[in-house]
């Protein structure tokens, strides 16, 4: 399941803390295994222009916070929800996404095992909440 590239994610340090002054923010929890992730966005337009990333969790977690970070900049409220989407698909078996979010590849693996799909889809709670506070 922590295969390398979801390691190499999860010690991803880019875009990892919180951002000041930021125009939305939320944190989400995963009451079942105890991850948190808070989100810090700041906008343009209705577009992400710089996002951080904080979590306390599993390694799952913070390899999707740290991919989600990775290719969200530019993205509106639509099509991070599309990708969400598209995250969900993956974990029931389905295609990975393309671009730019093909890092999610690598939690094909976490299509076995329901009780983790949460740990990757909470960050895209945590920034569809920031979206729904702005």
């Amino acid at each position: 399941l922590y295969q390398d590239q979801i390691m190499a994610l999860a010690h991803d340090e880019t875009r990892a803390g919180r951002l000041d002054c930021a125009d939305a923010s939320a944190t989400v929890d995963n009451p079942l295994c105890g991850d948190r992730v808070t989100l810090d966005v700041r906008l343009d337009g209705g577009k992400i222009t710089e996002i951080a990333h904080h979590v306390h969790g599993c390694a799952l977690c913070a390899a999707s916070a740290a991919a989600l970070s990775a290719a969200a900049e530019g993205r509106d409220a639509d099509s991070l929800r599309s990708a969400r989407e598209q995250i969900a698909a993956l974990l029931t078996g389905g295609a990975p996404p393309g671009a730019p979010w093909e890092a999610f590849g690598a939690f094909a693996p976490v299509a076995a095992y329901k009780s983790r799909h949460s740990c990757v889809t909470l960050p895209f709670d945590a920034l569809d909440k920031a979206f729904a506070g702005t």
